[in-house]
């Protein structure tokens, strides 16, 4: 095991200076099978193996990573990390013994996903695809894909940490395109958890996903475009939460915090939002897609309650960017793979239930429209400017849901969407998703319940 030799590669890593190091080493077996048109178009079985090695030198980090995770492997690895350091004010550090801190119970899993046949894992795809066909005759293509990962961690530092934990995530996503022979339109539906094959029996119904993406599609098929201007706008929990996510989420992020990079920077115990929002980002949800029991540090994973009530509360914080920022880490340290440096990320991160009622919220908003789902989008983390599609999207006339409408977009500020909500509803939805930034590609969580903003920017292209 690692753990007889790993005080020895860390000694290795700091010989030239430095004044942490620590070791990331990770096994991940995964599969991908993909069903187009009816057909197994792709089955593919992977495996990932091996460790990264970083240092710090105050606030400047060395890395290097190999494949070769054996004793001799690492203490090469080690090796090329401390001649990259040039550290004038070298100190011969004494390591403590390793100690693992105290976790709670990793979730249950009932079926790992490996231990399943590749046969019933196309059933499931099969299921989603014949249910999307069947909603209507203009639905003319379905795209199904099944993923899986097992990724076990190793991760120990030069503080004394030594921690292990095993991930585990199943997912499907339905993709359906409605074709009439003028136009597409194209509708995705993507559930998946922090757990095994059980997922299909306790959360997730395959032909639920197909028959509702293919309905989307549909509908939109047929709307009309919408219509530009200002106007209340609700939008709907789930996949409504990405708008937080990426015009306010990332912001919030040490990443761009320590760099004075974020319009929030410097807010802390400040007013932010309306009285009306408080804002998590939580890694600690039972068999949530973001979550996990240790961040990519070995740090435990923790709830962080980021606005209350208004009031911008905390950050989320690696520990080089805590170094940076003076302040302690907070379990938000990810990274995609062994080959990448950790730093500042979401986890599963929503908007927190209100107490309105959510047909209340149409009901008075007089004309205006009603997002039930999000589409893509781009946004300015420096600044917080967004631009997201509605993908599907209504609208309100007289505080009545008149008729759906294509073409819709959401334009603004993360800082001033927050201050204008107005209502948040009483039942919260999670939908998930792969984030991505300087650290790669991590599973996330976007969330709210459903949220009435007073006033905003609608792009449309409905004519005069």
């Amino acid at each position: 095991m690692m753990k007889a030799y790993a005080q020895e590669v860390l000694e290795v890593a700091l010989a030239s200076g430095g004044d942490f190091a620590e070791i990331f080493l990770e096994d991940t077996r995964s599969s991908r099978m993909q069903l187009l048109s009816q057909e197994a178009e792709s089955i593919n079985f992977s495996r990932l193996h091996g460790a990264g090695i970083r240092v710090f030198v105050g606030l400047n980090p060395v890395y290097a990573y190999t494949n070769e995770t054996d004793r001799e492997g690492l203490l090469r690895c080690a090796a090329q990390v401390a001649s990259a350091v040039r550290d004038q004010k070298k100190t011969v550090l004494t390591l403590p013994p390793f100690v693992s801190p105290q976790l709670p119970a990793p979730d249950c899993i009932v079926l790992a996903p490996s231990s399943v046949e590749s046969k019933k894992k196309l059933d499931i795809l099969r299921a989603a695809d014949a249910a999307a066909r069947k909603v209507s005759a203009d639905i003319k293509q379905v795209s199904c894909l099944f993923l899986d990962t097992e990724q076990d961690v190793i991760i120990c530092n030069s503080e004394g940490l030594y921690v292990e934990d095993t991930r585990t995530r199943t997912r499907i996503s339905c993709t359906a395109i409605a074709d009439n022979g003028k136009e597409k339109q194209t509708a995705h539906e993507g559930p998946g958890a922090s757990m095994g094959f059980e997922l299909f029996k306790q959360r997730v119904n395959p032909e639920e996903t197909g028959r509702t993406a293919a309905e989307s599609a549909s509908l939109m098929l047929s709307a009309p475009m919408c219509p530009a201007g200002v106007m209340p706008v609700v939008i709907d929990g789930g996949f409504g939460g990405v708008i937080f996510h990426e015009a306010c989420g990332h912001s919030l992020e040490a990443t761009a915090v320590a760099f004075n990079l974020s319009v929030f920077t410097g807010k802390l115990n400040q007013k932010i939002a309306a009285d009306c929002v408080t804002a998590v980002d939580d890694g600690t949800m039972p068999h949530e897609w973001g979550s996990t029991r240790i961040d990519d540090e070995g740090m435990p994973t923790t709830r962080l309650t980021l606005i209350e009530n208004g009031i911008l509360t905390n950050y989320m914080i690696d520990k080089l960017n805590g170094r940076r920022m003076g302040m302690a880490p907070t379990g938000s340290g990810r990274r995609q793979n062994y080959s990448f440096t950790p730093t500042s990320r979401m986890r599963n991160t929503f908007i927190a239930p209100g107490k309105d009622d959510e047909d209340e919220m149409i009901k008075t908003m007089g004309d205006g429209l009603y997002a039930k789902k999000m589409g893509g989008g781009s946004v300015v983390p420096a600044t917080g400017e967004f631009n997201f599609a509605v993908a599907e999207g209504y609208l309100v006339k007289d505080g009545k849901i008149a008729t759906p409408v294509r073409g819709a977009s959401l334009i603004g500020k993360g800082a001033d969407i927050l201050m204008k909500i107005d209502r948040v509803g009483r039942t919260m939805t999670m939908s998930q998703g792969m984030c991505g930034s300087s650290s790669g590609s991590v599973p996330t969580n976007v969330g709210q319940p459903m949220i009435r903003v007073k006033q905003m920017t609608v792009g449309g292209r409905a004519k005069e």
